[in-house]
């Protein structure tokens, strides 16, 4: 099929030799006719000019590379004293981690000073195991410092403890007004969520009076009437601040809301939905905390109904009203539906339990009872839980 003679030959099909065309430039076909050739010592030369050439374009190439700027900025960053970093660095020295290990297994969380002595305000759930199962409990603090912990005071009713380290002039935060704080206002939580310390999240407060319960995983629950924010808080981040704007702190983050997760692996964390105990009630808890290991909340001296979640009767037994606690000094009797207390409507047994640890012992409140059909209001002076019989 080849055609004798020719070196090159495109083929435009298969089919025979009369169908192929044949290229043969003249030049190549007559080499004789090309005049002097050249020799070995030209082709050397040659091949060096061109090795020379090509060299100094691949450098010329090579530079307008390596000599492409890219396009930076001298802007200097100006931040607001009240910006979410300048806050953010203000108080992060002032927040800690906390590990506890007992008997009952192991928790962590945050906490923060409140004191330049070296006290810590946290939730009790962070170190309940220690407590219980006669464990330790460690902080590590931004230094990277850890120091072993001594439990002072914890009461799981409010979910809050008070544990102490030993340093001197440590970072302390300040209190705000958890009273003052409005739906809309922007938010700050500082804490080491899944024991990633120093993470900073923010948000909002998304609502006030949340009637919240939470357990400390020993059977103990915590009803509190909570701050909600969309700021993400994680496991971990209990017992870390949530601050404002100012970069005072309004509540201890304590509880987040959860869904099913099973589609996920039954992974849970923030969806938008976090809880945090006011200051101002934290506040005046650890006060009694330190001073006196335990605190005091205010009681109706009553046994509330289990068997119905959507309503706050009180127990139709003997143990439904305690004899001579509040609620009997009221006239209160078992059976009794307590409707609203100060006119606020009662939609769960546990509102009623957090509304009441809204108040001080010793405050007078006003319940609206409801006995089989009957609607009247009541005055009651709460009691202390530490006197209660």
């Amino acid at each position: 099929m080849g055609v004798k003679g020719n070196p090159w030959w495109i083929p435009l099909d298969n089919s025979d030799n009369s169908k192929h065309e044949i290229f043969q430039p003249s030049n190549l076909a007559n080499p004789k006719k090309q005049g002097n050739k050249l020799g070995v010592p030209a082709i050397l030369v040659l091949a060096f000019v061109i090795s020379i050439v090509g060299g100094f374009l691949g450098n010329i190439f090579y530079n307008q590379i390596s000599n492409v700027r890219l396009n930076s900025t001298n802007t200097v960053v100006e931040r607001a004293p009240n910006s979410i970093a300048a806050i953010a660095a203000k108080v992060s020295p002032a927040v800690v981690s906390i590990k506890v290990t007992g008997s009952f297994g192991g928790d962590t969380g945050s906490g923060f000073f409140i004191s330049s002595n070296g006290y810590i305000l946290t939730n009790n759930h962070v170190i309940a195991n220690a407590a219980a199962g006669n464990g330790n409990i460690t902080v590590n603090t931004t230094s990277g410092t850890n120091y072993p912990a001594k439990l002072i005071g914890r009461d799981s009713s409010y979910d809050l403890a008070i544990i102490r380290i030993s340093v001197s002039n440590a970072p302390v935060l300040p209190l705000g007004d958890s009273d003052k704080v409005v739906v809309g206002d922007p938010v700050i939580a500082v804490g080491s969520p899944l024991d990633l310390a120093g993470t900073v999240t923010s948000g909002i407060i998304s609502a006030k009076d949340r009637a919240v319960s939470s357990g400390d995983g020993n059977g103990v629950n915590s009803y509190i009437q909570a701050l909600q924010t969309d700021a993400a808080i994680n496991p971990g981040n209990s017992g870390g601040p949530l601050l404002d704007s100012g970069g005072n702190v309004i509540g201890i983050n304590s509880a987040i809301a959860t869904v099913d997760n099973s589609s996920f692996g039954n992974q849970s964390g923030s969806i938008g939905i976090g809880f945090a105990i006011p200051i101002n009630k934290a506040k005046a808890i650890a006060q009694e905390l330190i001073k006196q290991g335990y605190a005091d909340h205010p009681i109706l001296g009553i046994e509330l109904d289990s068997s119905n979640p959507n309503q706050a009767f009180i127990a139709n037994t003997e143990q439904g009203v305690q004899s001579n606690g509040p609620a009997a000094k009221a006239g209160l009797k078992p059976g009794d539906e307590i409707v609203a207390i100060d006119g606020k409507q009662l939609d769960s047994p546990d509102q009623l339990i957090v509304l009441i640890r809204s108040h001080n012992v010793g405050d007078k409140i006003s319940l609206t009872i409801n006995r089989g059909g009957r609607t009247f209001d009541v005055k009651v002076v709460l009691g202390s839980s530490h006197n209660q019989n």
